[in-house]
Order: C-alpha cells, then structure tokens, then sequence
C-alpha cells in the first residue's frame, strides 16, 4: 500500500522552520530540525512512513535523524494499538531535551577533549623549550575550557532539575 504524501500545512511549516533554525544552530542536520519539528507539532504519532511522506525525505534520512533524535531522548517510539510499525512522538519538555543533549552530544565530546590533552601532553618533550612553553600554555586552556564545560553541563543539569 502507498503512502499519499500530504501537504504540509503553515503552520507545520512554521513550526517545522523554527526547528530546523535551531538545529542548524547547534550543529545538526536541517533534516533532524525538520523530523522534530513535524513530530513536536502532529497531532498524533507518525510511522516512519508518515515522515518520508510529509517531509519528501528518503528512507536513509528518516531512519537516520529518528536514531539520532531517539539518541538525544528527543523522540521516543511509542505503541499504537493495531498497527506492526514503530510510531514517534517528539518529546516537549525542555528540561528534557537539553538533558538529553547534553548527555549524548556535549559530555562525550568534551570527555575525548580530556583524553586528547592527556594525549598532547608527552608531544611536548618533543618540540623546543620555547615552542613547548607556548603550547603547553595553549594546551592548559583547552584543559581550563573542558573543565569548565563539564562543570557548566552539571549546573545546568541541576538547574533543570534532571
């Protein structure tokens, strides 16, 4: 059975847009802005079939930015009663998202920033004294700036209250 592809109305469009803003913002695919945006605004759980259709995407986009949205807990599959395939809402809160976030985006990398200083450190026997002090200086910041991440990543983990 073919899935008709329905037209998107304006205001899912403008919703759509605000989302792909600012996933495009932080990084992200304009197609992951797209699929949480359509999912945050459908008034009921949509199949994966349902997103390709209303968004023209491919399956390899779909499948794609729903595993990374579901990464980010920023979609969630749930079940519908009748129906064999997996159906995704968008998660709303805020808390949650930015939890999210930050947990499966930022810490991890900010986690390889502290293994890569700790890989940096030992080349500096390797240059002159005077290159060696300068980029140490530099490495020392690098290391300030991952710690202050993580620790700004724990305050506002707590200030959301997750």
């Amino acid at each position: 059975m073919a899935i008709q592809t329905e037209t998107i109305t304006e205001v899912e469009t403008e919703v759509i847009d605000i989302f792909v803003r600012a996933a495009q913002v932080i990084g992200l695919a304009k197609s992951i802005g797209e699929i949480y945006g359509l999912l945050f605004i459908a008034e009921e759980p949509m199949s994966m079939d349902q997103i390709m259709a209303k968004l023209r995407i491919s399956l390899g986009t779909a499948s794609q930015g729903l595993k990374q949205l579901r990464a980010f807990k920023a979609v969630k599959a749930v079940y519908v009663p009748g129906k064999r395939k997996d159906y995704f809402t968008a998660e709303s809160e805020f808390r949650k998202l930015m939890a999210g976030f930050f947990k499966e985006e930022v810490t991890p990398q900010l986690e390889i920033t502290a293994e890569r200083i700790e890989v940096l450190k030992p080349l500096l026997k390797n240059v002159s004294p005077d290159r060696a002090r300068h980029y140490g200086s530099r490495i020392e910041k690098i290391e300030r700036w991952q710690k202050n991440g993580l620790n700004l990543i724990d305050k506002v983990l707590k200030f959301i209250n997750f």
